[in-house]
């Protein structure tokens, strides 16, 4: 997790965040034993930018479609550094954590932590979306 944990800090660095000043990094391990990064990217357009977390494995869905997601570790950085409580996904993040979850009938570790501090491990996205939407 520790690893997992770092490639989500290399990744916040890359994050596009002039609006929140929040700039968030998510790795994703997959199945294969890759790692997949991304970053926040926000617009002034404020719904039209994406979290790091959507970033991640949308990327990773998309280049390797036929792995499963092991984990993902989510870290923030922001100007201050005072961010000691881990920073969970937003909602939409969740749900679409979840929806990977219920496609490969695999439970995806979420590791998440703030600036200092511990970091919180959750064992399913379920733990953090008990009543999630689908479209069934």
């Amino acid at each position: 997790d520790r690893a997992l944990l770092n490639n989500a800090v290399n990744a916040d660095s890359g994050a596009y965040a002039p609006y929140s000043g929040f700039k968030v990094g998510a790795a994703v391990q997959l199945t294969n034993g890759k790692v997949v990064t991304g970053n926040n990217q926000e617009n002034a357009a404020y719904p039209s930018g994406l979290c790091a977390e959507r970033v991640a494995v949308f990327a990773a869905m998309s280049q390797f479609p036929d792995q499963k997601i092991e984990a993902i570790a989510i870290t923030i950085k922001t100007p201050g550094g005072e961010i000691v409580d881990p920073v969970s996904p937003c909602g939409a993040c969740r749900q679409v954590l979840m929806e990977y979850e219920n496609l490969q009938q695999k439970k995806i570790r979420v590791i998440f932590t703030g600036e200092t501090g511990k970091a919180i491990v959750v064992e399913s996205v379920s733990d953090l979306l008990p009543l999630s939407f689908t479209a069934g």
